[in-house]
């Protein structure tokens, strides 16, 4: 396949991008350590959107936690990763990307999820990507706010469009099964990986969406659950960008020659080249969901490292 490479285009100041975005604070500090490159979520700091593409009048509220519209020294096409809440009668408008690539997800509760003006619920952990030109929507038709989640991939690096269809999907038609391709994160579809990429104990892994999936440089989603004292060994991607989110449990993170514990909500940025390994806390499981963003079309390849060889991956 012909390789689709990253392109760096700007439309808007950094500033600019920051007030529009609602964001505090860079998560990337001028000091490029792994501690200050790890994003927190912090339900303090969320920004309310309402009726957000002209959608239910609960809006939501949300940050962002990494992308390019809030640091510029990550190397993929991600857009935007925004972690935020749905609150009753909340939602987001009918609408389509030409060019961005998009997955509204959501970690627990319910909600109904709208892709190409089919409408179906889906209960969480749970989501429904859409491709670039396809249309999405999600509504919270429940009395109960939903932790939720949106994961946007740019054909352009740094390029954003969006198209509204006047439509809050409130009381529309609600198939009894989803017409659409979703990704449901449930323990039981996990299989067992024993020293997964040569790490501790017995992890539990799946590969939840597929590379053929997507249209721009997103080549796939992980769900990947290690249990107390157990690690994903030491490894390296040189064509891909990983993104490791936290969605249970504690444990550690170790990237080249730095390590720093993380927890429920943090975001990890892993980029090409860089030896990364994870490991869980001594108190239980840990839990992520990972996103891997490729450099270039197809090219998915991993290198298993032992602890005494090179830990750039030979950049």
């Amino acid at each position: 396949m012909t390789a689709r490479m990253r392109v760096r285009t700007h439309s808007m100041s950094l500033p600019a991008v920051l007030l529009f975005w609602g964001v505090a604070t860079l998560p990337l500090l001028a000091q490029d350590t792994l501690a200050s490159r790890i994003a927190h979520t912090d339900p303090s700091k969320y920004v309310f959107s309402p009726s957000a593409h002209q959608g239910p009048a609960g809006g939501y509220r949300r940050i962002t936690l990494l992308g390019s519209r809030v640091n510029s020294n990550l190397e993929s096409n991600l857009l935007f990763m925004n972690r935020g809440e749905l609150p009753p009668n909340g939602g987001i408008g009918h609408h389509f990307h030409h060019d961005i690539e998009e997955m509204f997800i959501i970690l627990d509760g319910e909600a109904q999820f709208t892709i190409d003006g089919r409408t179906a619920i889906l209960k969480g952990p749970a989501a429904a990507p859409c491709k670039m030109g396809h249309s999405h929507a999600i509504w919270n038709h429940t009395d109960q706010p939903v932790q939720w989640m949106n994961f946007s991939v740019a054909r352009v690096w740094g390029k954003y469009d969006a198209e509204n269809l006047d439509d809050d999907r409130i009381g529309a038609p609600v198939d009894p099964k989803p017409v659409f391709t979703n990704m449901q994160l449930k323990p039981e579809l996990l299989r067992e990986m024993p020293a997964y990429r040569g790490g501790k104990g017995t992890a539990r892994y799946r590969r939840a969406l597929q590379p053929e999936m997507f249209k721009t440089n997103w080549a796939y989603v992980d769900h990947l659950v290690l249990p107390a004292n157990a690690s994903e060994g030491l490894h390296v991607h040189n064509g891909v960008e990983e993104i490791y989110y936290v969605m249970r449990g504690s444990g550690r993170v170790t990237v080249d020659d730095e390590s720093v514990d993380i927890g429920v909500g943090d975001a990890i940025p892993v980029r090409p080249g860089e030896a990364h390994a994870f490991f869980s806390a001594a108190a239980g499981d840990i839990e992520f969901m990972i996103f891997g963003l490729a450099m270039e079309e197809d090219r998915l390849d991993t290198t298993e490292l032992d602890a005494g060889q090179p830990r750039r991956g030979g950049r």
